[in-house]
């Protein structure tokens, strides 16, 4: 899958998107990404993308001429499934959505900054607004980090075991079970039994149970879903 991120601040990105699975998931050809900074695409000596909002609101907003170009350019280069715009007021972003995102071919993903961007930007070119919670970043370049990563670790063939991405946390809205590994004992503290016994029947139960059980005690607002 090809994904293109529009942003003003495309060095907030390098880190999150140059180390571990989505490096990977790049190198190994299953996931590309293209970073565009915004700016390059804005008219004038001091290329501004920027401006005072109508109506005298404090702030700065993303001016719409330049994002227009940008996402016009590229859709007459290939066509695209979704045009998302990391939003505070978007769409509760969760596994089940990174699940259906993963399977698409062309994903754009706009990140606001300042105030956000010009609404009519939001009215005729985005698709889907997706938000990673209930609180505001100084952009949606973090919040579009953790929405390729999430998506990354599921597309097929990224990670090598795809059992361990289907047994994470949210996949079944369950909460994943505890994880243990070597000693089996220490500061005598000791590793259930069960997961010692050798037998596979009675650790998927127990998987199981255990996983009801930290969804119960945790997140209880799962299981309504």
């Amino acid at each position: 899958m090809r994904i293109d991120i529009l942003t003003v601040v495309p060095e907030l990105l390098e880190s999150p998107l140059g180390h571990s699975i989505v490096k990977r998931s790049q190198n190994k050809g299953f996931v590309e990404i293209h970073t565009h900074n915004i700016r390059d695409y804005a008219k004038g000596s001091y290329r501004q993308v920027d401006d005072y909002p109508f109506g005298g609101e404090a702030g700065m907003v993303l001016m719409i001429e330049p994002i227009y170009t940008l996402i016009e350019r590229l859709k007459s280069e290939r066509s695209y499934d979704e045009i998302i715009y990391m939003s505070p007021d978007g769409e509760r972003f969760n596994q089940k959505t990174a699940n259906h995102l993963s399977t698409f071919e062309n994903l754009i993903i706009l990140c606001g900054h300042y105030k956000g961007v010009d609404h009519r930007i939001r009215e005729h070119l985005i698709t889907k607004e997706i938000s990673i919670g209930d609180y505001v970043l100084s952009g949606g370049e973090l919040a579009a980090a953790v929405v390729i990563d999430t998506i990354a670790r599921v597309v097929p063939g990224v990670i090598s075991d795809e059992t361990s991405a289907l047994s994470d946390s949210f996949q079944d809205n369950l909460l994943a079970p505890p994880v243990y590994t070597r000693p089996a004992e220490f500061n005598g503290w000791r590793v259930p039994d069960v997961l010692l016994s050798g037998n596979p029947k009675e650790i998927d139960k127990w998987k199981e149970e255990q996983a009801f059980e930290r969804t119960k005690q945790l997140r209880p607002d799962l299981l309504d879903e």
